[in-house]
């Protein structure tokens, strides 16, 4: 894999105590870059650096919340430089349609998966210009792209990171810094549908009842790792993955997997 000077570069990435976000610390620590891994669960995130060091990577812990800009702007007034910065922070709350959808989740959605990618890429776009070669990643969703019932106020939320993502690819388009968006679709953690839910893990466990191979945290990772060693030229402005069983945010095989040809059993 040709790389973009991993060895001497620093990744922060948000949302790293669980799911897409571990695995994309221990992704991009094993490419050789040094990882920064934000969260507000503390202990999760200094658990992973641990792990991360004692495995002979460069890694720390930073308890914080994306939500809180004073808080954001202590974080990145504590770096030195940065390098790539993985917007991964993120979630779902409820599945309740548009009419009765609590407006209270709706927010609390928008403030961590639009605000809080403002919040980090803001106050980390001049380390990131001054890099030389700067890298802003968003970790958005196929929500983003195509709605779905019960989706609405998520759907909106990722919408905005999507937008957010393409409007700053053309502002910045004269800077050193380029701006990538991957969409996963549906990938099985130990949280997003648990959280989703609000802790209704026999409700979550049907998100992925009778598929086969839904994506996981580390498939999500490759992709993201993948992107972001590519050379500086290179833009991977949108990136779409999904599980081979799902073709759109509602169209989902769910049962074994078939191996006749199409048209075969109609009988052409």
């Amino acid at each position: 894999m040709s790389s973009t000077t991993a060895s001497t570069s620093l990744a922060v990435v948000t949302g790293a105590s669980s799911g897409i976000g571990a695995a994309t610390a221990r992704r991009l620590a094993a490419e050789g870059y040094e990882v920064v891994l934000t969260a507000r669960r503390e202990e999760r995130v200094e658990a992973l650096a641990e792990e991360l060091r004692a495995a002979g990577h460069a890694a720390w812990a930073r308890r914080l919340d994306v939500t809180d800009r004073a808080d954001v702007d202590a974080f990145a007034a504590s770096l030195d430089r940065c390098d790539v910065l993985v917007n991964n922070a993120g979630g779902a709350v409820g599945l309740e349609p548009v009419a009765e959808a609590d407006p209270a989740d709706w927010r609390a959605m928008y403030e961590v998966n639009v605000l809080g990618v403002l919040h980090l890429t803001q106050a980390l776009l001049p380390r990131l210009v001054a890099s030389g070669a700067g890298t802003v990643l968003v970790v958005s969703s196929t929500a983003g792209h195509g709605t779905y019932e019960g989706g609405g106020g998520y759907v909106a939320a990722k919408h905005g990171a999507h937008v957010l993502a393409q409007t700053l690819r053309l502002e910045i388009v004269d800077r050193p810094v380029r701006v990538i968006e991957i969409a996963p679709g549906m990938v099985r953690t130990e949280e997003f549908s648990l959280t989703r839910f609000r802790g209704d893990a026999e409700r979550a466990a049907q998100v992925y009842e009778g598929v086969a191979e839904p994506l996981t945290a580390e498939d999500v990772a490759d992709t993201v790792a993948w992107a972001v060693t590519r050379p500086p030229h290179v833009n991977v402005d949108l990136l779409v993955l999904r599980p081979r069983a799902q073709a759109s945010n509602s169209k989902v095989h769910r049962g074994p997997v078939r191996t006749d040809a199409p048209g075969e059993a109609r009988g052409r």
